[in-house]
């Protein structure tokens, strides 16, 4: 008797079929600095070295995290790949860089090309909301690895930014406030905490509205992952600017303190904005405590402006002229 690839688990021809409407997806991103079509052993990016005088290469790597899940039981894919790009989009344009190009990564039991063409349409969707470009991933057919309908999904992305315009966080002070931007949920970060409270300890259906919380939480917890790169654009080259803190894993106190030296520390005003709903069902289903729930989820702040006292008005005002509301929730101290 013959055996074939597929008869270990790894279907070619879906694969083919697969990397056919990918493919066309992946163009869809496609701008004139992108040199080769999808297919080849590598991808293509030429660097514009007139808009770069001094470039620096600024890159991140990332995940959606037991996100996945929820995608997996609702049956929808097409919004975990856009949270892919927009997570990553905004960690490296904390330092003020342009997103330039994204590479995407998807592990699976068996490839379903319709599952596969949702996902990478959703990376594509993303690509262009924040104009980089999609070159080249891989698709891995892992038999015995995965649960039957479920995946892995990993992203990489490449930015540039000039030198002198860099972003670290260098000039915060004692003083500074904190502007804090609105999340859109969850992003996709505290999933495994919020699964274990709505699914375990309170058996709720995802796929069921929730009069609370006005959706079902299937719907609630998809909700794509906000990118900042608009608002960060409008204020990036602002001399009162002097650091940007993208909330995810370690909440707003975790993440923001990687922007400061060891003599700074931070006071939040946690009643300056009203928590979201899902937030607060979160926590009272499974009475969690205050630290723990800040340390967990973003609580409804999704990006922090680390900002100069003198600058807040001026910024403030140029994040309301691109539809961001900016909230003052606190400021840096010393200590």
């Amino acid at each position: 008797m013959s055996v074939t690839y597929k008869d270990a688990g790894v279907n070619l021809e879906a694969a083919e079929a697969s990397t056919k409407s990918i493919s066309a997806l992946a163009k869809s991103t496609f701008n004139s600095n992108v040199l080769k079509n999808i297919g080849l052993f590598s991808g293509f990016f030429e660097l514009d070295l007139k808009k770069y005088s001094h470039p620096v290469i600024v890159s991140s790597v990332d995940g959606v995290g037991t996100k996945l899940k929820i995608a997996f039981m609702m049956g929808k894919h097409d919004t975990v790949g856009h949270d892919l790009v927009n997570h990553c989009v905004n960690d490296i344009m904390t330092s003020g860089a342009d997103p330039l190009f994204f590479l995407d990564y998807i592990g699976t039991l068996n490839l379903t090309p319709e599952n596969a063409t949702q996902i990478v349409k959703g990376m594509a969707e993303g690509c262009k909301e924040n104009g980089c470009a999609l070159i080249g991933g891989e698709t891995a057919e892992m038999p015995g690895f995965y649960q039957a309908g479920e995946y892995d999904l990993v992203g990489s992305i490449v930015g540039a930014v000039n030198r002198q315009d860099i972003i670290d966080g260098s000039t915060i002070k004692a003083g500074d406030v904190l502007l804090g931007l609105p999340s859109n949920g969850l992003h996709t970060n505290g999933y495994s905490l919020a699964r274990k409270v709505i699914l375990d300890m309170g058996s709720i259906d995802v796929k069921e509205f929730d009069n609370e919380l006005g959706d079902s939480w299937g719907n609630m917890l998809l909700k794509v992952h906000k990118s900042y790169a608009q608002p960060i654009k409008a204020v990036r080259q602002h001399k009162g600017l002097a650091g940007i803190s993208h909330i995810t894993g370690g909440g707003i106190e975790g993440n923001t303190k990687r922007l400061l030296s060891d003599d700074l520390g931070l006071s939040i005003n946690w009643d300056s904005w009203t928590v979201p709903k899902e937030f607060q069902l979160i926590q009272k289903y499974a009475s969690i405590s205050d630290e723990e729930m800040r340390r967990v989820f973003n609580m409804g702040i999704g990006l922090i402006f680390v900002v100069h006292p003198e600058s807040v008005e001026e910024i403030k005002s140029q994040l309301e002229a691109v539809g961001e509301n900016a909230v003052e929730m606190g400021s840096i101290i010393k200590g």
